[in-house]
């Protein structure tokens, strides 16, 4: 009989949990780099470029890859024979583990769980608690899989309860495009197939965990329908054209992964969930040797990519920007900013237009009139640095204020991630104004542009504060002009006609 000490498992899970935050899987690197290699869009290419170029910087830095260093999953095995030495639960022991991974002085994690979700949605402080799936089997050992789902992703995931007669692909494809590009493509799509919901949910969550293995399968051939529809599935989702970050290209997926269960007569269940650019899962198994702690990667295995400032990028300094210049941008213009701009999320656009509409107007310092707003929560720094990683979050979640924000503030522009809403868009055309997009999964990059920061209202919301960033050359591009026009509508448009031509050609 196995004893598994309390400590090896809270040790493994902090230790595999920093270990993801800044170390991508080595399978997902090489398949964004080949996905980089082949990609014909330069803004889908050069987003590429950044979160890889991110990626290396994480590794040989040891910070996280993106600033929403996600909610915690854990499917845990456990052998029918193991005994545990241990005064805590199973679960309190992962969510010690996660306590002081998220809590460690050399690379503070950012905590972005809330209780009382449906009320007062006060953060836990330390990311707990995890969501933890446990199996009783057969054996001696403790098989353990840890997973950081970040939000923007996570908020993709749909269910569906399809006939038995559906067809699987149909729905996806249709589904897909629903998504938006709020879950940083390229990335994984997670299937489950089969049981009731909420297996399909846990399903598809699960088959996220394993490696990239897409090309391989497609050597040597399906052997299953479920292998078939991941193939099919892949090339449906590829001929939609939506590509990295949603700016149009032969790259959304770079794998599809299908876990199925057996279920009614009468029910088709079928749930799908991405995994962002910033995948991070970690896998040990506990043998009562002691802590089972992950290898490093070799730095070699990441590629060597540079990014390279091109004739057409414009320089912006945003302390003397006027309305005449912005409205000179069109869509997929690339431009590095400089200057200062404020910062702020859900919760704080809610305080702004809560104190506006209450007659107090906005606090001491927080005059957004022809300044721009970065929709960001960063991690805290550590050591030398002004803020910590600082990648944008998903922008549609703002449509609803949007109006009111432009048109009480007089605020210009904004920065975030993915596309705009009907919403938003309207809103942006009717005050010319202008929305600009970062590349989501490059958040470690992005922290590096900025080399001043202080919180300027509302500290009690933590990384949702109110700040002011100076920034130097921050790189973004031009998602939606002064006029409306978007290019998550553009450029999807373009490369799935372009996919469809050089289809057409090999008939």
């Amino acid at each position: 009989m196995t004893v598994i000490r309390q400590d090896d498992l809270i040790d493994s899970v902090a230790d595999a949990l920093q270990f993801i935050s800044y170390y991508h899987p080595v399978d997902f690197v090489q398949a964004v780099h080949k996905a980089w290699e082949m990609e014909r869009n330069p803004a889908a290419k050069d987003a590429m470029a950044q979160i890889l170029i991110n990626s290396r910087m994480c590794a040989q830095g040891h910070r996280p890859i993106c600033q929403d260093t996600g909610i915690v999953t854990v499917f845990l095995r456990i052998g029918m024979d193991v005994r545990w030495d241990a005064k805590l639960s199973v679960s309190d022991m992962v969510n010690e583990g996660v306590r002081r991974a998220y809590t460690h002085p050399d690379n503070v994690l950012r905590a972005s769980i809330l209780k009382d979700p449906a009320g007062a949605r006060k953060n836990t402080g330390d990311n707990t608690p995890a969501v933890i799936h446990t199996e009783l089997v057969p054996g001696d050992t403790v098989d353990v899989r840890v997973a950081a789902k970040g939000g923007g992703s996570e908020n993709k995931s749909k269910l569906a309860m399809l006939n038995p007669s559906d067809s699987i692909v149909d729905w996806v494809v249709k589904t897909v495009p629903t998504m938006g590009a709020g879950w940083c493509p390229p990335g994984m799509l997670g299937i489950g197939v089969g049981g009731t919901a909420e297996k399909a949910a846990v399903l598809a969550k699960e088959s996220l965990m394993d490696p990239i293995d897409i090309h391989e399968l497609r050597e040597r051939g399906p052997s299953n329908r479920v292998e078939e529809l991941r193939l099919e599935i892949m090339d449906a989702v590829n001929r939609l054209g939506i590509g990295a970050q949603g700016l149009g290209g032969l790259t959304t997926v770079l794998d599809v992964k299908i876990k199925d269960y057996p279920t009614h007569a009468a029910s088709l269940p079928v749930a799908m969930i991405p995994n962002c650019a910033a995948t991070r899962h970690a896998h040990f198994t506990l043998d009562g040797s002691g802590p089972a702690l992950q290898t490093p990667p070799d730095i070699g295995d990441w590629p060597d990519i540079t990014w390279e400032v091109s004739d057409g990028v414009r320089r912006v300094n945003l302390d003397t920007i006027t309305r005449e210049e912005v409205a000179e941008w069109k869509p997929g213009d690339t431009l590095l900013l400089s200057g200062k701009m404020l910062t702020g999320r859900d919760a704080a656009h809610k305080k702004m237009q809560e104190l506006i509409r209450g007659g107090e107007g906005l606090p001491d310092g927080v005059d957004l009139k022809d300044r721009f707003i970065y929709y960001v929560g960063p991690v805290d720094p550590v050591r030398d640095e002004v803020v910590g990683p600082a990648g944008p979050t998903t922008s549609t979640r703002m449509d609803k204020f949007t109006d009111f924000i432009l048109e009480e503030t007089g605020l210009l522009g904004m920065i975030g991630k993915a596309e705009r809403g009907p919403t938003g868009i309207d809103a942006i055309r009717k005050h010319g104004a202008v929305y600009l997009m970062a590349v989501g999964g490059a958040a470690y990059l992005v922290s590096r542009a900025i080399t001043g920061a202080k919180v300027l209202a509302f500290p009690e919301l933590g990384m949702e504060a109110i700040y002011e960033f100076e920034v130097k050359d921050m790189p973004v591009s031009v998602a939606v002009d002064t006029q409306g026009v978007s290019v998550h509508k553009t450029g999807p448009e373009h490369w799935r006609g372009v996919i469809e031509e050089q289809a057409l050609e090999l008939i």
